[in-house]
């Protein structure tokens, strides 16, 4: 028979086993995040210091805790993809932003790149072609004009107060060369491209509205300008997600899953619908049920006719 003094020894060894171990240092995003300070340096352009670049990181890392969650080299890519740019993530510069996401064909958290309005407008001055790039709201109370075709022109005078809410945004461009050009979006519009987002009910598209709006119209807009090669492959980073390292992380495949449906929000959106138009679509199938009901009794009519009469042409109105 066992000892009482032996059965109170696995007790206590029992219970001293099951003590949680203490993580391993190094092993934080922050020790990943200071390990590459070397390539991060060798990444960023001569104008942004590696120690303020990664105090940046840290920082929107402890405001989104939700990082910590992303599948490590997701977010390093997503950190080098920025450094590599020249463009400090956050939203205290709107230069870009690393996103956190489900991955529903990998079934993890994963961190996506996405450029903010004003990192679109540095790339482009940094492209040697551009004179000016802006891009601005037009509120209902403003006076707003502008017209395509073979002599395209645009118009727009701010109402000074009472500017009413934003019913559209655009973009203008001028070259170096004389050209320009400009985009017209409707918040129709916009509202399109942000429901194909990642993240269409959190992040910048929650907290940064205006901006993530004004990127769209100027991402649109460039697609339009005679762009050099190079910074055509800097803006194709843009919400993308990459699972490597890279000194040339363009060039890294996307493993974003584009076919992600967020049901949330199309549940919200059916919520939304406004009791007119609720009452307008009842009001149509009884309608159309009447009109299905008077066919059905037109045909037995039709039926029940002489024998003669084989087919009836249906009527043509114009």
């Amino acid at each position: 028979m066992a000892k009482v003094s032996d059965v109170k020894a696995q007790l206590v060894k029992k219970k001293n086993g099951s003590a949680k171990t203490p993580a391993k240092s190094g092993h934080t995003l922050a020790d990943l995040i200071k390990k590459m300070e070397s390539q991060i340096k060798k990444a960023l352009p001569k104008h942004l210091d590696v120690e303020r670049f990664t105090r940046i990181v840290l920082t929107e890392v402890r405001k989104n805790p939700e990082l910590l969650n992303c599948e490590p080299t997701s977010f390093l890519a997503a950190m080098m993809t920025a450094a590599q740019l020249g463009l400090e993530p956050g939203s205290h510069l709107g230069h870009c932003y690393i996103i956190p996401y489900y991955n529903s064909k990998l079934q993890k958290t994963l961190a996506q790149f996405q450029m903010g309005y004003k990192g679109l407008i540095d790339l482009f001055y940094r492209s040697g072609m551009a004179v000016n790039l802006e891009a601005h709201e037009v509120c209902e109370n403003d006076e707003f004009e502008f017209e395509y075709g073979l002599h395209p022109k645009l118009y727009h005078k701010p109402a000074l107060t009472n500017r009413g809410k934003v019913i559209a945004y655009y973009a203008v461009a001028h070259l170096k060369d004389g050209g320009y050009s400009f985009l017209v979006m409707s918040i129709d519009d916009i509202e399109k491209i942000r429901k194909r987002s990642k993240t269409p009910n959190k992040g910048p598209w929650v907290t940064d509205y205006d901006a993530m709006a004004k990127k769209t119209v100027i991402k649109q807009l460039l697609k339009y300008l005679p762009l050099s090669v190079e910074i055509q492959r800097k803006l194709s980073v843009d919400e993308t997600t990459k699972l490597e390292i890279s000194e040339h992380m363009d060039e890294v495949p996307d493993a974003t899953d584009w076919d992600f449906v967020d049901v949330a929000a199309e549940e919200e959106e059916a919520k939304e619908i406004p009791e007119s138009q609720e009452e307008e679509k009842d009001q149509s199938e009884q309608q159309q049920q009447e009109e299905n009901t008077g066919q059905e009794s037109n045909q037995k009519e039709n039926n029940q006719k002489s024998d003669s009469i084989a087919f009836q042409a249906p009527l043509i109105t114009e």
